[in-house]
C-alpha cells in the first residue's frame, strides 16, 4: 500500500515542518503585541486575553481533534486545521475590536493549533514509525519544528518592519495554507488500525481518567503551558520596559527557538534511555531555577540570552517526553485522543500564564508576581511527576 512506502524520515520531515509552521507562527505572537496595541488603541490586556482565549481553546479542542484523528485519520484533521489557521491569521490582520481580535487570534487559531500541532502529528508518526524507532521519530519531529520556530522569529520582525504588522500576518495566513499537501503522508487512519479493536475509545478514555498517573501528568504538565505562555506572550514586552531594545526581544526569542531544536531532540533520545518521568521532572526544576536566576540577578544582555538558550532547551522536549509516557503506558491506539486530554492541563496553563502576565502587569505595571507564579508551578510539577506510575496498562485480552 502507498503509506507503507513512505519512510519514516519522509513522514517525520512533513510533520516536523507543519509542527514548525504551526508554532512557529504562535511562538512569534508577542512581537505582534506593541505594534498591534498601538495602531488599535487597545491596553496590554486585551491583546493578552486574545492570546489566552486561543491558549484555552487549543486545550479544549485538543482531545475533539485527537478523537477525530484516531477515528478519521490524521491528513484530515491536519488540512482542516491548516485552512482554519489561515483563515484566523487573516481576520486577526482585520481586527479592530478585542472582541474581533478574540475570535480571530483566539477562537479560530486555538482550533486551528489543536489540529496542526503535537496532540495530531505526535500521534500518527507513534502509529506510523516501528515502535523502536519511535523516541527518534518524536524528537527529530520536534527538532525539525524547532528550526521552522527559529526561521520565524527573524522573518516576523522583517516583516513587521518591512510591511506592517496586518501585511505580516496575511503572509503567514498564506503560508499556512501552502502548507496542505505535507499532511499527505501523515495518513495513518488505516496504518494504525488493529486487526479487532482491543478496546473501545470510551474504554480507553476511562481507562486513562482512573489511572493517577495519567491526572498527576495532566496537573504537572499545567506548569509548562504557564511558563512558556507567559514567557512567549511577554517577554519582549518585558525587555523593553527593563530598558533594552525591539532587537533584544527578537534574539531572545530567536535563541529560545534554536535551542529548542536540540533541546527536542536530545529529550526525545534521552526518553529511550532513561525513565520519562524523572526526565520531565528535572526539566521543570531546571527551569525554576533559570527563572529565579534571572529575575534575582542584575539583568544585563549577556544574562538575557543565556536564559533564553537555558529555556530554550527545555522549551519544548516537555512534549515528546510526555507523548512517548502516554504511549508506554496505555498504548498508540488512541493515542492522540489520550494525549488531547493531557494537553488541557498545558493549555489551561497557558490560558493562566498569558492572561495573568496582561492581567497584573496592567495593575501593577510590573511582572514580578507572574514570575513568581511560574517559579512555584515549576517546583509543584517536578513533584508531581515522579510519583507516577509509569508501567503498561495490563489488560484482559480480547476473546
Amino acid at each position: 500500500m502507498m503509506k507503507k512506502s513512505i519512510s519514516p524520515l519522509t513522514i517525520v520531515i512533513c510533520g516536523g515542518i507543519i509542527i514548525g509552521l504551526a508554532m512557529g507562527v504562535r511562538h512569534v505572537q508577542g512581537l505582534f503585541m506593541l505594534p498591534m496595541t498601538a495602531a488599535r488603541g487597545w491596553g496590554r490586556q486585551e491583546f493578552a486575553l486574545a492570546l489566552a482565549l486561543q491558549n484555552l481553546v487549543w486545550g479544549l479542542a485538543q482531545p475533539l481533534t485527537g478523537m477525530l484523528a484516531d477515528r478519521w485519520g490524521a491528513r484530515r484533521v491536519l488540512v482542516a486545521g491548516c485552512v482554519l489557521y489561515a483563515a484566523g491569521l487573516t481576520l486577526m490582520a482585520q481586527a479592530t475590536t478585542g472582541t474581533q481580535l478574540a475570535l480571530s487570534g483566539g477562537l479560530l487559531v486555538g482550533l486551528a493549533l489543536a489540529g496542526t500541532t503535537f496532540g495530531v502529528v505526535y500521534g500518527a508518526i507513534s502509529r506510523l514509525v516501528p515502535p523502536a524507532r519511535r523516541s527518534w521519530a518524536l524528537g527529530m519531529a520536534g527538532a525539525i519544528g524547532g528550526v521552522g520556530q527559529f526561521a520565524l522569529v527573524p522573518a516576523a520582525q522583517g516583516l513587521i518592519g518591512g510591511v506592517g504588522w496586518a501585511a505580516a500576518l496575511t503572509v503567514f495566513a498564506v503560508v499556512l495554507a501552502l502548507a496542505l499537501p505535507l499532511a499527505w503522508p501523515l495518513e495513518d487512519r488505516i496504518a494504525g488500525a488493529p486487526a479487532r479493536q482491543a478496546q473501545s475509545m470510551r474504554q480507553a478514555i476511562g481507562e486513562a481518567l482512573s489511572h493517577q498517573g495519567f491526572w498527576l501528568l495532566n496537573l504537572g504538565f499545567l506548569a509548562c503551558g504557564f511558563q512558556l505562555a507567559f514567557i512567549a506572550g511577554h517577554f519582549p514586552a518585558y525587555l523593553l520596559d527593563r530598558g533594552f531594545s525591539a532587537n533584544t526581544g527578537v534574539a531572545a526569542l530567536a535563541i529560545v527557538a534554536l535551542a529548542n531544536v536540540a533541546g527536542t531532540y536530545a529529550c526525545g533520545q534521552l526518553g529511550s534511555l532513561y525513565r520519562r518521568k524523572h526526565l520531565l521532572a528535572c526539566l521543570y526544576l531546571v527551569r525554576s531555577a533559570t527563572m529565579l536566576a534571572f529575575v534575582v540577578l542584575p539583568t544585563t544582555t549577556a544574562t538575557v540570552y543565556l536564559f533564553a538558550f537555558v529555556m530554550g532547551l527545555t522549551w519544548l522536549g516537555t512534549v515528546p517526553l510526555t507523548n512517548g509516557l502516554v504511549s508506554q503506558v496505555f498504548g498508540v491506539q488512541y493515542i492522540s485522543t489520550l494525549f488531547g486530554f493531557v494537553f488541557v492541563g498545558h493549555q489551561l496553563g497557558g490560558f493562566l500564564g498569558v492572561w495573568m502576565g496582561g492581567a497584573v502587569f496592567d495593575a501593577t505595571h510590573s511582572y514580578n508576581l507572574v514570575w513568581a507564579a511560574a517559579i512555584g508551578v515549576g517546583l509543584l510539577a517536578a513533584a508531581l511527576h515522579w510519583p507516577i506510575d509509569d508501567r503498561a496498562v495490563v489488560r484482559a485480552q480480547v476473546a
